[in-house]
């Protein structure tokens, strides 16, 4: 069997590991078997196999993988799904006590309740969205 069978085998088994660990190391070693590969193909001996393959896993580890676990780090800038709709103004449709009403967020109607207990909330007041319950949006009136 060629060697190049041989590293692309171990890069594609490298690069499934990666998908089911999600560390950013193993897909790094199976880049590293990917460029081995290539110069076994072209023909080099084995020794310089190894080296390009310890000298390309080296390079990744320490220059590539500080950057990607960065990046996989950095929290996430925008808010997406109910999440958004927490601190957005919303119209009160129909009045808001601790138990029930309606409320319209960004053209959406939301079932609703005070987020204060004690509260009631008239008809056309505005409110923000203090929490998102479910399919219930726990709103405070704007002062």
């Amino acid at each position: 069997m060629d060697e190049w069978i041989i590293w692309v085998i171990l890069a594609v088994v490298l690069g499934l590991a990666e998908i089911f660990t999600v560390t950013a190391a193993l897909g790094l070693l199976g880049v590293a078997a990917l460029l081995t590969a290539a110069t076994a193909a072209i023909g080099l001996p084995v020794p310089l196999q190894l080296l390009v393959f310890a000298l390309s896993s080296a390079a990744g580890l320490i220059v590539v993988r500080p950057i990607a676990i960065r990046h996989i780090r950095q929290p996430q800038l925008q808010r997406f799904g109910v999440e958004a709709l927490v601190g957005k103004p919303a119209y009160v449709i129909s009045e808001v006590t601790g138990r029930e009403g309606r409320v319209r967020i960004g053209g959406e109607e939301w079932s609703a309740r005070a987020y204060d207990e004690t509260l009631v909330i008239p008809t056309g007041a505005t409110v923000d969205v203090i929490e998102i319950e479910g399919a219930t949006a726990l709103v405070y009136p704007r002062e």
